[in-house]
């Protein structure tokens, strides 16, 4: 058990940041996180990657750590970031052309990619019959603190909308509006799900300290 309370009661909205900015950190940060190139792009000009190259090597990591909050494992968040900047590239090429918003599109791509990564994983079990949870990598089982182990099993309580919604506007800090853009929902509903989202994760982790 946790020596201090994990939220601060005042301001729980305050606390949640703090304590998914330390576990993102820590988990997605400390693990070796090797950067290869993003695409190949063939023999055009060297300019010809600067958009998407400079997209990549500053919000690559930023977007692996969003990633592990909502599909809980580092390889699974590098595939999904990985494989939204390829999708990125392929349809709007190495300058981005078309897009207003290149860090939002991405990041609304990496979204995407995880919920329907959980969704797979949904489907799986729902076939096969009930087992013990694999444990996690060594390095993993390291790196997560009992706190942060804490942090991430009562955001696998919250429903799918909930933790979505909690990790883009508590880590992400994305505003209400960015956040129903991102998930496809009204502003009313991004605010009605934050709410209760974030009561249930005060809850729980309440009950953990």
């Amino acid at each position: 058990m946790s020596a201090t309370p994990l939220l601060v009661p005042v301001h729980p909205a305050q606390g949640i940041r703090r304590l998914l900015r330390r576990v993102a950190d820590g988990w997605a940060g400390a693990v070796p996180v090797p950067v290869p190139p993003v695409l190949d792009v063939g023999s055009g000009s060297g300019s010809g990657c600067e958009d998407i190259d400079s997209l990549y090597h500053h919000r690559r990591l930023e977007l692996v750590r969003l990633a592990v909050l909502l599909v809980d494992d580092v390889p699974t968040a590098e595939d999904v970031v990985q494989d939204a900047f390829t999708a990125v590239y392929r349809r709007h090429g190495p300058r981005l052309a078309g897009l207003d918003n290149p860090e939002g599109y991405l990041r609304r791509c990496v979204v995407n990619a995880a919920r329907s990564v959980l969704r797979r994983r949904r489907t799986v079990r729902s076939y096969v019959p009930p087992r013990t949870t694999p444990a996690p990598p060594p390095e993993e089982e390291v790196l997560l603190r009992e706190e942060h182990r804490e942090v991430l099993d009562a955001l696998r309580r919250l429903t799918p909308r909930q933790r979505q919604v909690i990790v883009l506007r508590y880590w992400s800090n994305l505003s209400e509006v960015e956040i129903a853009d991102t998930l496809g929902l009204s502003r009313g509903t991004v605010k009605s799900t934050a709410s209760r989202g974030l009561a249930a994760l005060a809850r729980r982790l309440e009950e953990a300290s």
